[in-house]
């Protein structure tokens, strides 16, 4: 895979117009049969589901919450269920999705033509891979913490320095998105697409996680990285930053559902054995397919207005995305609960999924990030 954009080749290709439909029923059959087996191997030995991920881009997963590929519609809903399948079996594929749907989403939503067509359409099709460096932004921007990316103005773009901990969905050949912070006064905050192989660009392997170890998580120095203007999605970002905020997050809604779809199935597999046990539980399997429905049509009516500037619209994008972190966390517990002794062993599924479930309520935004932000927009 070429390393660096100047080696990019231009897009030929028109996209394939491919319906929904058939993206979701080629995404299930890539997941039961390339990514089912490899379930355990990406848990427990930290594997990049790469080979995947590129096949589920070739269907059309990546492709159809994009403006312009396939229907000139972007089609949130149906990113979201492409991402459930995965995250039915394995929430690290899940989340390397949501990764790849957030860098094309940047893409699509800036007016920066060239970049759509040099890597937009290569990352929409899985031909790149890459990820999302919005975590500290994101959490910056709601005053939490501090931005950590400088830029200078030099000639044909910027001059970036500073250190992001956590981005994943990397590799040498991969790219991600990034916000930076300008010197002097006024500053003013710029977003990019940041070439991993660029000079100035360093991806060094991270700690080792509870789960999610296969994501390619790394932390990214960039030491007076050049970053040319050809690759600026938004400068300064005012106008930018609210058309792709309630994109960032409704997508996120397909790793809740697909882990609350998985732990579903777990507590009626336990029925065989233990139903006259498991029906003292507080939560039953009936229950969370009532909360997973209504959650699902919320979200699925929030996709319908993605580009929405009323405050209520991204409120309500808030607290759906609130809702749903919790309730995966919820349906994990009980999953871990119904199945008892067996889910608790090394292979168990359950435990898998409770670790996973975690990873839901702590990623960007985090459960408490969209109760301060709740709070805020109150106040």
């Amino acid at each position: 895979m070429p390393s660096s954009v100047a080696e990019l080749s231009p897009v030929t290709d028109a996209p394939a117009q491919l319906s929904p439909e058939a993206v979701l029923g080629s995404v299930k059959q890539i997941v039961e049969k390339d990514l089912v087996p490899l379930v355990h191997a990406i848990d427990t030995e930290g594997l990049y589901p790469e080979a995947v991920m590129k096949s589920l881009g070739a269907a059309g997963a990546f492709g159809l919450h994009v403006p312009g590929i396939p229907s000139g519609t972007p089609d949130l809903w149906n990113a979201i269920q492409a991402m459930s399948i995965a995250g039915e079996h394995c929430l690290s594929t899940s989340f390397c999705m949501w990764c790849q749907d957030a860098l094309a989403w940047y893409v699509f939503a800036s007016a920066n033509e060239g970049l759509k067509r040099r890597i937009g359409e290569k990352v929409a099709a899985g031909k790149v891979l890459g990820g999302t460096g919005l975590s500290n932004p994101m959490k910056a921007i709601f005053g939490i913490e501090r931005m950590r990316l400088r830029g200078r103005r030099i000639e044909g773009g910027y001059e970036v320095k500073g250190l992001l901990p956590w981005v994943s969905n990397l590799g040498e050949d991969h790219f991600f998105g990034a916000m930076f912070e300008t010197e002097g006064e006024p500053s003013k905050r710029v977003m990019a697409v940041v070439d991993c192989a660029g000079p100035g660009v360093k991806i060094t392997q991270n700690d080792d996680f509870v789960a999610l170890d296969g994501t390619r998580t790394y932390s990214v120095q960039l030491r007076d990285a050049f970053i040319s203007d050809d690759m600026i999605l938004a400068d300064p970002i005012d106008a930018y930053l609210p058309r792709i905020r309630c994109g960032f997050i409704l997508l996120q809604a397909g790793m809740a559902f697909g882990i609350m779809r998985g732990c579903i199935k777990l507590m009626r597999q336990a029925r065989a054995s233990l139903s006259h046990v498991n029906c003292y539980l507080d939560k039953q399997p009936e229950d969370f397919e009532a909360e997973l429905t209504g959650l699902e049509r919320t979200v699925r009516q929030l996709c319908e207005t993605p580009f929405s500037m009323e405050k209520d619209y991204f409120r309500r994008v808030v607290e759906a995305r609130l809702a749903a972190g919790e309730a995966s966390v919820a349906a994990a517990h009980f999953a871990m609960l119904h199945q008892g002794a067996r889910g608790y062993v090394a292979k168990g599924a359950a435990q898998r999924r409770l670790r996973e479930a975690y990873f839901v309520a702590i990623v960007t935004p985090a459960t408490k990030q969209l109760k301060k932000m709740l709070a805020d927009m109150s106040a």
